[in-house]
């Protein structure tokens, strides 16, 4: 139990007492943005958030075959209390689909709305998670906090779960080089380009899911065509720039490609873009699910002169991608 974005190692270590078997290694999740395998439930107390489609509500019964489930919320508590948007690692999706190959069998949404921040720690153990939930056994990490204004501590969850017969594992932090693993480190890391750090500390490469669309095609005008994908709204996006990345969606096995993410200054765009050049490969990707597994950061976005210098960038850039390992 608890947020999970970006389902990093630290988030693993939570997850592992209640999978009964080791944890396989992670995966680049690609795969749709909604796959239809994602085991997704809301449970609760509001209307199914609007981009989810119609889940049913849960209903587990005492006595039935235990499922390896993670409860989470939606949204995001910092987002909920702040009233800003908090860009997310993992997107619903995203997140159902890692956790999915991680061996949870369920992930449980909770709507965190009022009624459910009001609750205090007795009344959301009881009423949530006792009453509709009927867990078997919990798992949260050390610093677990819930109920009214936080009160609750993962040692408050265990003594309340107790009075039912509800044993608690209270997981300890997991530490990289002396800090902690956690979201907010790893967003730190990918704002600064510093891929490497973030794939340690997710275990596995940052991606970028989305559709392609039509885009102004500026790119197939210098020989560089190029894949403009559409994200999650709420995904949280790395630094502007240029990136090697491992495209998954094109065909059996991913292709190399260059990725750009930046406003394209030298043809004077204003909206930033995610755009893929795949080396090596052509053809219609229209309508297509990709996904790009972030491997390098090749430069920052700049400004050209021309068109003529910013396709020898390109190239230049393409041939770097080429030359470093996967």
């Amino acid at each position: 139990m608890g947020n999970f974005d970006g389902v990093h190692n630290g988030h693993r270590q939570v997850i592992e007492p209640i999978i009964p078997h080791a944890l396989p290694a992670l995966q680049v999740p690609a795969a749709p943005l909604m796959s239809e395998s994602a085991l997704l439930t809301v449970a609760g107390y509001s209307a199914v958030p609007p981009h989810l489609p119609p889940l049913p509500d849960l209903e587990p019964a005492r006595g039935s075959e235990a499922v390896a489930t993670v409860v989470t919320f939606f949204p995001h508590p910092r987002e909920f209390f702040s009233g800003q948007r908090q860009p997310l690692l993992s997107p619903i999706a995203e997140k159902a689909l890692v956790l999915k190959q991680a061996g949870i069998q369920q992930l449980v949404l909770l709507p965190f709305n009022p009624v459910l921040a009001q609750l205090s720690p007795e009344a959301f153990v009881e009423q949530v998670l006792v009453h509709r939930l009927q867990p078997q056994r919990i798992s949260v990490g050390v610093d677990f906090r819930f109920g009214h204004r936080r009160e609750g501590t993962a040692a408050d969850l265990a003594a309340i779960a107790a009075h039912h017969d509800i044993p608690v594992t209270i997981v300890p932090l997991r530490y990289d080089r002396g800090e902690r693993v956690s979201s907010s480190r790893i967003r730190h890391a990918l704002s600064q380009g510093d891929l490497a750090t973030a794939q340690r500390l997710l275990g596995r490469p940052y991606c970028l899911t989305g559709r392609v669309v039509k885009g102004e095609q500026v790119g197939r005008t210098i020989g560089f065509p190029t894949a403009n994908l559409k994200l999650p709204s709420d995904k949280f996006v790395p630094c502007q720039g240029v990136y090697s990345v491992q495209v998954h969606g094109v065909s059996d096995l991913p292709q190399p490609g260059v990725l750009n993410i930046g406003t394209r200054p030298t043809v004077n765009g204003r909206q930033q873009t995610i755009e893929v050049h795949l080396l090596n490969w052509s053809g219609n990707l229209y309508g297509q699910t990709l996904t790009l597994s972030l491997s390098h950061f090749l430069r920052p976005e700049q400004k050209f002169d021309s068109l003529d210098q910013l396709k020898q960038q390109i190239q230049a850039d393409c041939e770097a991608a080429q030359a470093l390992p996967l």
